[in-house]
């Protein structure tokens, strides 16, 4: 084979080796940067909408969720009731709230439902389950994808412990859970999810162990009283990756340059 075109075909496997590389990292800096603006979008649309009921949007999903606790089989029987993808959906895109969990660095929107165009991007309420509005008797479940190279997600639920803090906003309404209970669970093993009347509970879902995802982690909170939020303690998951892509924007061109060289400088002849 003639030396260039060995070269060049160095070249090319190096760069795509090189892509490979940088793509989980690209990836998870674009995708937390999307989740970021969706949810500013969000915040900003509530603020300006002056003819938003949210009295009448809670009462929806208050009698939505009654409907629901006196099915005998809700996460089975859950179609009987209609206009589910109409609760909580102010803005027509199916986005309900997002969640934030300061101890692993995430805020994420919340959708309806878990279909794997909302689970590759996003957090999906578990239809079946109680509208993550708040109050005793209900029950929701929450789920999302943990190791996927384009998006961080519940990557790092399995850190949360007994007593962490977790937030759900929902239009103008800030709900605090507090983790009482962490379990492991065959995926169809669904007794752990059953609304409980005398308390007010939010699961989180995701596959367990990484990578082999035979079992379900949930992480189940309780409600309690909100906290007063310490804003200069918190440190923000985008502001960690704009770091790490700086150290990209620098090292790239860098490592570019060293194939080039080592592809295309000129040969020595003997003497």
């Amino acid at each position: 084979m003639k030396p260039k075109k060995m070269k060049l075909i160095l070249l090319i496997t190096s760069s795509i080796g090189l892509s490979i590389l940088l793509y989980p990292v690209i990836s998870q800096y674009w995708n937390s940067k999307v989740q970021s603006q969706v949810i500013t979008d969000y915040d900003e649309m509530l603020k300006k909408k002056d003819t938003i009921d949210y009295d009448k949007l809670f009462q929806d999903g208050e009698i939505y969720n009654q409907k629901l606790s006196k099915l005998e089989f809700p996460l089975v029987q859950y179609k009987k009731i209609s206009d589910y993808k109409d609760l909580l959906n102010v803005n027509n895109d199916g986005m309900m709230g997002y969640i934030s969990i300061d101890k692993i660095k995430v805020q994420l929107p919340i959708y309806h439902g878990t279909s794997t165009g909302v689970l590759n991007t996003a957090v999906g309420h578990l239809e079946g389950t109680s509208l993550p509005i708040g109050g005793i008797g209900n029950h929701s479940v929450l789920s999302a994808h943990r190791g996927l190279p384009s998006a961080k997600l519940f990557t790092n639920l399995n850190k949360l412990e007994i007593g962490d803090i977790f937030v759900i906003n929902i239009l103008d309404r800030k709900l605090t859970y507090q983790v009482d209970k962490i379990t492991i669970i065959e995926p169809n093993d669904i007794k752990e999810l059953a609304i409980n009347h005398q308390e007010d509970l939010v699961t989180l879902i995701t596959c367990t162990p990484y990578g082999l995802n035979t079992h379900r982690l949930l992480v189940r909170g309780i409600r309690i009283e909100n906290i007063i939020e310490k804003k200069l303690i918190v440190t923000s998951e985008a502001y960690q990756i704009d770091k790490i892509l700086v150290a990209l924007i620098i090292s790239i061109p860098i490592l570019l340059v060293l194939i080039l060289y080592v592809m295309f400088k000129p040969v020595k002849k003997g003497l």
